[in-house]
């Protein structure tokens, strides 16, 4: 005989399973949307927005660039998310990073400071024929030694280019600093010294100008301090550079992109950069850093309160706000005349939409800059490829070499006259504003 109890085990028994298959499908539905989301898989790949104006260089350009004007293409399952880009610059798509010999150089500085570059020689003919030398200058903290740097410097000598690397000042592991000074955002002396150093030994040898991230603003504001920095200077590169710290300053507080956790991981690591320099920062009697001011670097979790605590006081800015409006080179890019090309990415978790508003209203107005906007890339990221892993040359490693080798036809083809004289003369006073966009 059954029973009511019965009835209702056999009823509710079948259910409990279907219900569970119902919770486990919404949890993967749930997981796989966050995997879209995060990793963006539907966006689609495109050309790089290109802002310019309308000049005979520029339509050269776009002749003999196609990387300027074809889509960029990264991987399909990780390389569409910025975050994963900028992780994995450093390491995934460089697993075997070339080891390019050079030969390091010592430069003395008036303030006692021991500058020091890398020198890499060509290790083929420039297509022009021309001697031409990359004078390059890495991201915060960065040297010669970083992965990037060697896959870059590596192509770039196969392309018929010497390349010189400046190693920050601090930045290098086994090198003790000789004053009370490390690296800045924007200090301009070392970088010059190195290049000053290539136009004496190398009197005929033409310079391009490269800047990844915080050297991007350091070579900008450098060729813009001075018009004679521009001499012998065929074009200037930079790639994922935020122009203008003042900025800057609130955006890299904000959670949006997890700028803030991507600001506290840079802190920690400049931390360690300046703790290991410890003892001559404070031992030597000219230093302005004190006990109180390590004391307030120990405690510090973002750049700003390091730059505060430590940085403005190697050039005695009295303040944070006048240290960032100084060392910027938003103030100085408007003097640059040589052919420039800026190059960010929409996605880059570390430079908030409204600073790329300065390169943009840049291109708009100057008939040398050219803007290019990728939607992918991350921060110095830029990997191609098919599916899973990369190409181990990035997009950014080809289209620095490829502008670059475009400028220097146009240079070897120019007049003797226009060569010499200033090179804005090679566009079109009457240029008009363009946008291309993929």
């Amino acid at each position: 005989m059954t029973t009511l109890e019965d009835a209702e085990m056999n009823t509710c028994g079948p259910e409990l399973p279907a219900m569970f298959d119902g919770m486990k499908l919404a949890a993967v539905a749930t997981v796989l949307y966050i995997i879209v989301r995060c990793l963006n898989l539907k966006s689609t790949a495109s050309p790089p927005e290109v802002v310019y104006q309308e000049t005979p260089l520029s339509r050269y350009l776009f002749k003999t660039c196609p990387m300027l004007t074809k889509e960029y293409i990264p991987p399909l399952l990780w390389g569409k998310s910025g975050h994963l880009q900028t992780a994995l610059y450093g390491k995934m798509g460089r697993v075997n990073t070339p080891k390019p010999c050079g030969v390091r150089k010592f430069l003395p500085m008036q303030d006692g400071a021991t500058a020091s570059f890398d020198l890499f020689e060509a290790r083929a003919d420039h297509s022009t024929g021309d001697d031409i030398t990359m004078v390059i200058c890495p991201g915060i903290g960065n040297h010669s030694e970083k992965n990037y740097i060697r896959t870059f410097v590596d192509y770039s000598q196969r392309q018929g280019y010497r390349c010189a690397v400046l190693n920050h000042l601090g930045a290098l592991p086994d090198m003790e600093l000789t004053s009370p000074r490390m690296f800045t955002y924007g200090c301009t002396w070392e970088y010059a010294a190195m290049v000053g150093y290539i136009k004496r030994a190398l009197p005929e040898t033409l310079l391009v100008v490269v800047g990844f991230s915080l050297g991007g603003n350091i070579v900008c504001k450098f060729l813009g301090e001075n018009r004679s920095n521009q001499d012998r200077v065929a074009c200037c590169v930079t790639v994922c550079q935020g122009y203008s710290a003042l900025r800057a300053q609130e955006t890299f507080l904000q959670w949006d992109q997890c700028r803030r956790l991507y600001n506290f991981v840079l802190a920690d690591n400049m931390k360690k950069l300046i703790l290991n320099h410890r003892s001559t920062l404070l031992g030597l009697n000219s230093s302005n850093i004190g006990d109180a001011d390590l004391g307030r670097l120990y405690a510090a979790t973002s750049l700003m309160q390091i730059d505060d605590s430590i940085m403005r006081k190697f050039h005695g800015y009295s303040s944070l706000k006048e240290y960032y409006e100084k060392e910027s080179c938003v103030h100085h890019l408007h003097k640059v005349t040589v052919p420039l090309l800026l190059v960010n990415s929409s996605d880059d978790p570390l430079i908030h939409q409204s600073l790329l508003d300065i390169p943009r209203t840049l291109a708009e107005k100057m008939p040398n800059v050219i803007f290019a906007l990728t939607q992918h890339g991350g921060h110095l990221g830029f990997f191609e490829g098919a599916v899973l892993f990369p190409q181990p040359l990035t997009w950014m490693d080809k289209v620095i070499v490829e502008y670059t080798n475009a400028i220097c036809h146009w240079e070897k083809n120019l007049p003797a006259c226009q060569r010499s004289s200033n090179r804005d003369s090679n566009a079109c006073p009457q240029s008009t504003g363009e946008t291309l966009s993929g």
